[in-house]
Order: C-alpha cells, then sequence, then structure tokens
C-alpha cells in the first residue's frame, strides 16, 4: 500500500457497513480512501450473532463475519484503514481536519462519516451478558425477530419505535408483552391504536423490568409493577429493548446540522451534510431503517458524491 500524503483526497469517520461500502466504491473511484475504524471497528453488527437478512449469504451469516468479510474487501482495493477513534474536528475551512484519539491531526479534502448509532440498553447484568452470548437479547426486531416465530416475547419500551417492534413481531409471534413503565404511552396516536387493535399484544402498564432470566438463552422476565411493587415472571424466550437509539455524533455538534437527538441532517436525495466536502452515511443519519443493506447504500452515495465533489473541484 502506498504512503498517503496529506491532505487526503477522502477521510472516511467509522466502519461498519457503510464505512466499508464507502471505502470500496471511494478506492475503485481512485480516491485513495483513509479510513479510521472507531471505538467498535464493524460497529453494531459485531455485536449481532445471526444475519440472514443480508443479500449474499443465502445460509446466513454472523455479524463479525460480515464485517470481516466488508474489511477484507475494502483492504483489497488498499483503503488504507487505520485504528482509532476521532475525538474531534475542524471543518472551517476548505480543506477539513480530524483529530484522532485527541492526538493526531489529519487533513483531507472530502469527509465521509460513518459513525453509527448505538442500541440504548437498561444495563441489568443478565440482559447484556445473554445479548453477548446471542441468546435472545436484541434491539431490532426486524433483525431478528424470524427467530421467535410461534414463541413468546418481551418489548421493553413506550414510543413510537417500541409500538413498531411490538406490531412487527405480532406478525410472527404467538403473544407479545410490551413493558410500559408509566400508565401511559409516549407513542404517537396512530401507533398506540394500532398497538391496541392488535389481539396478541399484551401491556403490561406501569411495569419496570426487573431481570432476564436464563443461563444461556431467554426463559422469562421478571418484572415488577411500580404502583403495587408485587414482582411477577412473564415467560419468554426472546427480550427486545425499545427505548431508542444514540447516534455517535457528539464531535461533530456546532460543524453539522443535526436533530434534537444528535442524528446528523443530509440534504434530500443525497448524502450532503451542511458542510462543503463533509459526507452522511449510515445509521448516524438514519433514524428510521437501520439496517445494513440500507447503511451499505447510504456508503455507495456517499462515495459517490465525495467522488463528483472533488472532481468539481479539480482534485484528482
Amino acid at each position: 500500500m502506498s504512503e498517503q500524503k496529506e491532505p487526503f483526497k477522502t477521510l472516511i469517520i467509522g466502519s461498519g457497513p457503510a464505512g466499508y461500502t464507502a471505502a470500496i466504491y471511494a478506492a475503485r473511484a481512485d480516491l485513495q480512501p483513509v479510513m479510521v475504524e472507531g471505538m467498535q471497528p464493524g460497529g453494531q453488527l459485531m455485536d449481532t450473532n445471526d444475519v440472514e437478512n443480508y443479500p449474499g449469504y443465502p445460509e446466513g451469516v454472523n455479524g463479525p463475519q460480515m464485517m470481516m468479510d466488508f474489511r477484507a474487501q475494502a483492504a483489497r482495493f488498499e483503503t488504507d484503514i487505520r485504528s482509532g477513534f476521532v475525538t474531534k474536528v475542524d471543518f472551517s475551512g476548505p480543506v477539513h481536519k480530524v483529530w484522532v484519539n485527541d492526538e493526531e491531526e489529519l487533513e483531507a479534502h472530502s469527509i465521509i462519516i460513518s459513525t453509527g448509532a448505538a442500541a440504548k440498553w437498561l444495563g441489568l447484568e443478565n440482559e447484556i451478558r445473554i445479548r453477548d452470548l446471542g441468546g435472545g437479547v436484541s434491539a431490532c426486531a426486524v433483525c431478528d425477530g424470524f427467530f421467535y416465530r410461534g414463541q413468546e416475547v418481551v418489548v421493553v419500551g413506550a414510543g413510537d419505535t417500541a409500538a413498531e417492534e411490538a406490531t412487527y413481531l405480532a406478525k410472527l409471534c404467538k403473544k407479545v408483552h410490551m413493558v410500559v413503565r408509566r400508565d401511559e404511552m409516549r407513542a404517537s396516536k396512530v401507533m398506540q391504536h394500532r398497538v391496541e387493535n392488535t389481539e396478541n399484544i399484551e401491556i403490561h402498564w406501569n411495569t419496570e423490568t426487573v431481570d432476564v432470566l436464563g443461563e444461556n438463552t431467554v426463559e422469562g422476565v421478571k418484572v415488577v409493577n411500580n404502583q403495587t411493587k408485587e414482582e411477577s415472571v412473564i415467560d419468554v424466550t426472546g427480550f427486545f429493548v425499545a427505548i431508542g437509539h444514540k447516534p455517535n455524533t457528539k464531535m461533530f455538534k456546532g460543524w453539522l446540522d443535526m436533530d434534537a437527538t444528535g442524528y446528523l441532517i443530509h440534504k434530500p436525495d443525497s448524502s450532503h451534510s451542511n458542510v462543503e466536502g463533509v459526507f452522511i452515511s449510515g445509521d448516524a443519519g438514519d433514524k428510521v431503517y437501520r439496517q445494513a443493506v440500507t447503511a451499505a447504500g447510504t456508503g455507495c452515495m456517499a462515495a459517490l458524491d465525495a467522488e463528483r465533489y472533488l472532481a468539481a473541484k479539480g482534485i484528482h
């Protein structure tokens, strides 16, 4: 691999399906991309055991293996992949600056952001332990609901995401238990009505999760009514946490437009941010779909947009 000279043509911040796809397209366009992989190289899929809905893997694949495949393909086209975490940026000039681990300063003519988002968890010891074992704890019904066909599951949450997860799972599962800590839901009225009109969804009001039961897989969920203090066990095989995601965009605050929760805002029908030469891909700018395949698609878009931007600037 030839040593790149700064400023780089393209610097990719983050990895995962979006970052690696952006790298593949950018490298093939001779943009000689440099990638800073981030705190969790490979992104959320490194915590996902089985992926069966990504095209090209007819027998399914585990998340870490899939990300190794993506990474190997990016490396094959001579992407300069570096470990580290971008802690600060300066997008004030025509050449953009980023700092890795608060120490190393890098400069690039174009930036592709693929820092992703992280699911919020309750933080219970067994929740995290069983999640890491791939034993039935998930934050994505669309990704993992298939594995619980004909079974009973719990969904924790009261917003639109929780309502959407519950109604999706209700099509596959025998019964869905929604655990809601208040006596009302935060979801929009249309989503609340959809939940209420789904026969196999049972809402447990004023209820909080105490523990996730099971050794290697979910065997039940212990809950408590926060009004009566009565504890009970819901017998289920799946535990879905739907209390939101947090985009990894803190380092861009003050530079890039973002919504109230931190998701980056891109211009319609493109990956362009509000800063010239900075492009958005993956879950950092997507709070709707959050799928590996859609993230990869936006990584492709960002690389194509970066290529056109650089060509218009006469940077070859």
